[in-house]
Formats: structure tokens, sequence, C-alpha cells
């Protein structure tokens, strides 16, 4: 039998990267356009308002070639997007806070249809007490609705990760709606130096545009979709399965193609990030903290010093948080012998942060093949807006260098209540 090798085609070298002065929320509209979407809907809410003003803009500016709906509403917002990638086009929107939550009739239908719209969540706090800051409880409380969600620690990254998040979400293994997610005022408002890419680099990057392959409506063959399904008998409830039972091999599959993605990313642009799991200094620590999203800079810093003062400890930032990388967590945690994971949320039926009680199953696993179950504490901070400085960081890398040597605490540690 004879087989063919295919050779992968050369990357071209990237032509010069326009240097410039950014917010997060206009890097991503910036990303945004890169992608080239036919279909944007937009509803404003702080601290989203201005990424949907910035892709407005590019719009009306002639920069950005999509049609863009200025709804009434969240719920309509992604009830307009449906339609639109049902017909086959690529589409984009941002939200946030209770914007989300208006629109999560939809958002768990987008899932449940594998419709690949990508989605910015510009992340916020939940409310009540009325809250306009951010924080990652919304993004958390829809953590099982069967998107992809990625979090990004730098302007860049936003920038970097949105354009790569199209690829993942039309990827025929995936075919699932992605959320980016970038921290409400620290990144949304935060403003950095970043690269943007050459549109022509870009376009040789994302490929030919194959969106929706699998159920795109013509009018020449008429279809239902959404059908209802399930019911106490008959074929239902195995078809319901089945859909279930798909969408979550589509979520597995994510995890291979936001590597895939990224490592091509990397040889195009020059600009790698760790696409599940970065692991910062843990080669010889001892323990470890975790973290996610932008509050990763100063814990990035407490470990510097740290380190310095002769402490060994490392840092696991989480950027893919669903699907949840268990096998790259394992590895990760499998170098070190304590961990303190930090939230930027509640978890409010666990009384401690919803990432943390995600890496309680991680550790479960781990102690079934090691045999020894690593201590861990749960620490929230950050909430409403507040800042989680380098020196919360370090009470944390404190509290959690105490586990070496004695018992874990069961009620998790609140930053920010004193100050």
């Amino acid at each position: 039998m004879s087989t063919t090798t295919l050779e992968k085609p050369a990357v071209s070298a990237p032509k010069k990267q326009k240097v410039m002065l950014c917010e997060g929320n206009e890097a991503a509209a910036l990303a945004v356009a890169l992608a080239r979407p036919d279909m944007v809907a937009v509803y404003p809410i702080t601290p989203q308002s201005s990424l949907v003003e910035h892709v407005a803009k590019l719009i009306a500016d002639g920069k950005m070639d999509a049609d863009i709906v200025d709804a009434e509403g969240e719920h309509s917002v992604l009830s307009v997007l449906q339609g639109g990638a049902l017909a086959g086009a690529r589409t984009y929107t941002a939200t946030c806070g209770p914007g989300l939550a208006f629109m999560f009739e939809p958002y768990f239908r987008t899932s449940g249809m594998r419709l690949p719209i990508v989605m910015s969540i510009v992340t916020r706090d939940g409310i009540t007490p009325q809250c306009v800051w951010g924080g990652h409880q919304d993004a958390m409380t829809v953590r099982e609705v069967g998107w992809v969600q990625i979090y990004c620690e730098t302007v860049q990254e936003v920038l970097d990760t949105t354009v790569m998040a199209f690829r993942i979400a039309e990827d025929h293994d995936v075919m699932l709606p992605v959320n980016i997610c970038l921290d409400g005022n620290y990144l949304s408002y935060g403003t950095a130096r970043v690269e943007l890419p050459d549109q022509s680099d870009v376009d040789a990057f994302m490929g030919a545009k194959d969106v929706n392959w699998h159920v795109a409506l013509d009018p020449l063959k008429p279809m239902a979709v959404d059908p209802l399904t399930g019911g106490a008998g008959g074929k239902g409830p195995a078809t319901f399965v089945r859909y279930r039972k798909s969408q979550c091999r589509g979520m597995q599959n994510a995890l291979s193609v936001i590597e895939a993605v990224h490592a091509e990313w990397a040889e195009r642009f020059g600009r790698s990030y760790a696409p599940l799991v970065e692991e910062y200094r843990l080669d010889d620590a001892e323990f470890a903290i975790m973290t996610l999203g932008s509050m990763t800079g100063a814990a990035k810093d407490a470990v510097d010093e740290a380190r310095e003062a002769g402490k060994k400890v490392g840092l696991i930032k989480i950027k893919t948080f669903s699907p949840f990388p268990v096998e790259a967590l394992m590895r990760a945690l499998s170098k070190v012998r304590a961990l303190g994971v930090v939230d930027r949320s509640v978890g409010f039926r666990w009384n401690c942060g919803p990432m943390y009680q995600e890496v309680l199953g991680v550790l479960y696993r781990l102690a079934g093949q090691s045999g020894t179950v690593l201590p861990a504490m749960s620490f929230i901070g950050g909430l409403a807006g507040a800042d989680i400085t380098i020196g919360h960081f370090h009470r944390v890398i404190d509290a959690t260098a105490a586990l070496l040597d004695g018992p874990a605490p069961t009620e998790p540690v609140w930053l920010n209540e004193n100050d």
C-alpha cells in the first residue's frame, strides 16, 4: 500500500507589524476587524461599551466591512447573530454582567446549536449590591452552558487571542461558540503597547472562510432547526443524549485545537502564549499559587520577590477555563506540594472561589494516581473592581507556604476585606 505525505505549506515571514497604544477594548475591536466578520450585533453596557463603539467606528470609517445591528437589548443581539450564523455568516458580539444575564436563553441555545459565534465578555462583578466594576462573576456564572472560555492577561493577549478565537470556534472538530474574557476596568480601559498584525498575514492565518458548514440554511433546501427533542420515551431522549454527547466531544476536542491554533500563531507572528495552562517558575517550586486573567501580572511580581527572599514558590495561570484543562493541570500540580487558588468571583454553593472548586476535582484525580492529597486553600479577591496588589499576593504566598507544615483551612481567605 502506498502512502502520500502532505507537506505543510511554508509560513512566510510576517510583514512589519504596526506598533500602537490602545486600551483592551480597542485591541479587541481591532482584532475583530482583522478576522473579517460578516455581521456584528451590539448593545452597550459598562465596561464593555467602548468596545462596541470602536467596532461601530471601524465600520463607519470603512475600515471594517461588516453588517452591524444595533439591537434593542442583549437578548436580541445574540438572537440576531444566531440567524446570521445559521445563514453561514461569521459573527461577533460583546457583553458583560447584566447584559450577559439578559441574553441567557439565546446564550444557552447558541452552544446547543453548535454555532461558532465569538463573543468578548468584558468581565464584571454581579449584582446585588449594585456594581458596575470588574470581576469574574458574570463569566463564572455561565461556565456550564457549553461555551469555550479563554481568559487574557494583557492587552496584547486580548488582541491576539480574539483573532485566534474565530479559528477555534469554526474548527470542524469543535464548532462551538467562544468567549474571550478580558477583565473589566483593568484590561478594558488599561492602555498598553500592542503590535497590530498586517491584514494580509491574518488573512493567511485565517484561511478560507468555512463557517457553519453543518447546518447552513439554504432557501432551496428548507430544513427545521432546533426541533423539539426529548420526552419520556421513544427516540426523543436518545436523540437528546446524542446531542449532549456531541457537545461534550466538541468541547474536549477544543483542547487540542486551542493548542494547535496557538502554536501556529506563534510560528506566524512570533508571540506565544501557553494555550491552556502557563507554568511560571514552577520547575523547582515546593508550592504554587494559581491565577486567572489580569491579576497574573502582579502575582508574577510577587513570586519574583518571594523567590529573592528564598521562598520556593511558583505560579500556575489558567488561560483556558472551559473546557477545563485537567491533564495540563495535573502535570503542573504534580510538581508541587501545596496550592493556593485565587479567584476573582464567588462560588456561593461551596463557600469558596469557583476556580478552586474546579481544581478540587483535579486534585482528587491526581490523588488517585499519586496516593497523596495535595493541600490547597481558596482565596477570593478583586471583587467589584478592587485591585489585587503585590502585597495581597505576598499574603497568599505566605498562607500557602504554611500548608507545607500544617492543615489546610476550610474557610476561604477574603482579600480586600480590610483594605
